[in-house]
């Protein structure tokens, strides 16, 4: 079972949370980060963030990254969106 855990934050208080989950065996790690993020800017109403080279980065290394105001094209009202892988598949 894939789990990806969403959090809007605003001056260090947590706004919303959201937990989206994934069992198909047919998509790879990164498609099911991809569907998940999709399924939370769409419940959120956001638009999907871009991906810069300090989300790779930090993805990368602690399955965790956060969005900022420079990710997304329109304007946000919170500081930050975080995602975080919390259970992978085996």
């Amino acid at each position: 079972m894939f789990r990806l855990w969403a959090k809007k934050w605003k001056s260090n208080h947590l706004l919303q949370d959201m937990t989206v989950e994934n069992a198909d065996p047919d998509l790879n790690q990164t498609r099911k980060i991809y569907q998940a993020l999709d399924e939370v800017c769409y419940a959120w109403d956001l638009e999907k963030p871009i991906w810069l080279e300090q989300n790779i980065r930090d993805f990368k290394h602690r399955s965790r990254t956060r969005f900022s105001k420079d990710s997304f094209i329109e304007q946000i009202d919170f500081d930050y969106l975080e995602i975080e892988v919390i259970e992978e598949d085996i």
